[in-house]
């Protein structure tokens, strides 16, 4: 399972209307670089970082794109992890899934103002995530458009996404299309309920972040 297209109303602070997993959309609604065979949009001929419709398009049959994802958790003062964040979405058929935070690394940017950027557009600018210089993912997840060649599937494209622990210590208000953030203990999190829930595969993704920084017992 994907993660689903979104609301084309749906968009980033810059007005930009944005995809759950990271892409920016053009006219239509349509994420930019996809879907027509005109000549470039707007936005794509106004930033050379962004791809025309046919260069995404085309990308996405030939190349990896690059991700980063994100569980954010809330620690005790040793640090240790006392709360996961599982975000709940609605796609637009109406089903409701959970989720991570997910994004697009863009072109020019670098993995650290990509998940600051993505944790912000999912959590709100007073989630205050603490991110060090240069972070480090726990594991690379791979998603590929077909299923079972790894835990991971994504129907449009092969994803090469970096996965991170991020803690938080404001306030999370979720945005975009994020309905909420459920707060859940670490065996919650990583419970067979949980995972049945998830899109895409992210049940395991959520129990290597657990086991990578010990709270998986």
């Amino acid at each position: 399972m994907r993660t689903p297209d979104p609301d084309p109303n749906e968009r980033d602070d810059d007005g930009t209307p944005r995809d759950p997993l990271g892409a920016s959309f053009g006219a239509g609604g349509r994420p930019l670089g996809e879907g027509g065979f005109g000549s470039p949009t707007p936005d794509a001929a106004a930033n050379p970082g962004w791809l025309t419709d046919v260069e995404l398009a085309e990308a996405r049959r030939r190349l990896p794109m690059l991700y980063v994802e994100a569980l954010p958790v809330r620690t005790d003062g040793i640090g240790t992890v006392t709360e996961v964040g599982i975000l709940l979405r609605a796609t637009p058929l109406g089903e409701m899934t959970r989720t991570l935070v997910s994004g697009r690394v863009r072109y020019g940017e670098t993995v650290r103002d990509a998940l600051f950027r993505h944790v912000e557009n999912d959590l709100g600018p007073m989630a205050f995530p603490m991110l060090p210089p240069q972070p480090a993912p726990f594991t690379v997840a791979e998603y590929f458009p077909i299923p079972g060649v790894s835990p991971f599937h994504d129907d449009r494209q092969h994803a090469v996404s970096l996965a991170f622990v991020v803690p938080v210590t404001g306030t999370c208000e979720p945005r975009q299309d994020a309905l909420e953030v459920t707060w859940l203990k670490p065996e919650e999190a990583a419970s067979d309920a949980l995972s049945a829930e998830m899109e895409g595969g992210r049940g395991t993704l959520v129990r290597l972040a657990l086991a990578s920084v010990g709270a998986l017992r």
